[in-house]
């Protein structure tokens, strides 16, 4: 695992002075792409990563830059929350690699396995903070049930089950995930996913707008492997073996999470430090809807513990 190079840039953004620096990183031959943020200077700070979804990069997910709407950048947040925050894209994502072959849940876990690994070592650290969102869920949760000394805290959001609504309308695509370890998804592709049983006015249309952007100029084909995994594997990850503290946490309108089906898993939780959350006016792009002032809010005061 060796780093291959980075670059720095810092924007006067409203609050403060932040940096944003890309590292590349090379593991079990491919290339690893990691997008972090600090306000400051990033030496004696606390640690996170982020975990991104099945369908769009670190950067594009937790990083969006909105003029109108500075504040759903999840990163901007965080690093001015004095965490030093790392948005790595898996293999198949972004500026990594992109495989020729079906993406699998676990090679998405050895590639995180390594970003945490590195995150540790850059930032001499014995542990990090872990924040997943959708898929990454799935993946992210598989590390913390092998590797939990290395995970302080975990955040488990928009955490799909087997019987998830939206999971249950994929199900007729099944056979063309299969037949393509790739899909494009178009600029109105991406903005249903902020209305799938969330109501208009939770979203704000320019925020749509730009996410729509970002995500078709940086992920021009997204990997197929997740879908068929979440469609044919769950559960992948389980509670009873996930030691650390945990919070999980959806918006209200969310079409993959819900209590019923979410209650159980929170239920074997074996940590007492736990907690579950439900943000209003946020669906499945709770970060970058209405409620994502309140779901900020609901990180940081887990984090701090």
């Amino acid at each position: 695992m060796v780093s291959e190079f980075r670059f720095a840039s810092s924007d006067e953004m409203g609050a403060g002075l932040l940096t944003g620096v890309e590292h590349r990183l090379r593991h079990d031959g491919i290339r690893l792409s990691i997008w972090e943020k600090y306000a400051d200077r990033p030496l004696d700070k606390r640690v996170v990563v982020l975990a991104h979804g099945s369908a769009t990069a670190g950067r594009e997910s937790f990083d969006l830059q909105v003029p109108a709407h500075p504040s759903v950048s999840l990163m901007d947040f965080l690093a001015r929350q004095g965490f030093d925050v790392f948005a790595p894209d898996m293999r198949g994502f972004g500026r990594s690699t992109l495989p020729e072959t079906h993406l699998r849940t676990e090679q998405a876990c050895a590639d995180l396995a390594a970003v945490v690994d590195y995150v540790r070592d850059l930032r001499g650290v014995d542990q990090v903070h872990l924040i997943a969102w959708s898929w990454g869920t799935q993946y992210a949760g598989q590390l913390v049930m092998a590797q939990p000394h290395k995970v302080a805290r975990y955040i488990s959001y928009a955490q799909m089950h087997a019987d998830s609504h939206d999971l249950q309308l994929r199900r007729g695509r099944l056979e063309a995930f299969r037949r393509a370890p790739y899909i494009r998804i178009t600029e109105a592709g991406w903005k249903l996913r902020f209305y799938s049983l969330t109501p208009e006015e939770v979203n704000e249309p320019d925020v749509v707008d730009a996410f729509a952007l970002a995500a078709a100029e940086g992920q021009p084909k997204s990997p197929t492997g997740p879908q068929v995994d979440l469609l044919t594997r769950l559960p992948l990850v389980d509670a009873a073996k996930m030691p650390v503290p945990v919070m999980l946490v959806h918006g209200q309108y969310d079409d993959v999470a819900d209590l019923p089906g979410l209650w159980p898993f929170f239920a074997a939780l074996p940590n007492p430090d736990k907690r579950y959350v439900v943000i209003p006016d946020a669906g499945h792009m709770m970060h970058l809807q209405l409620g994502h002032r309140r779901f900020q809010q609901a990180v940081a005061e887990f984090l701090v513990g």
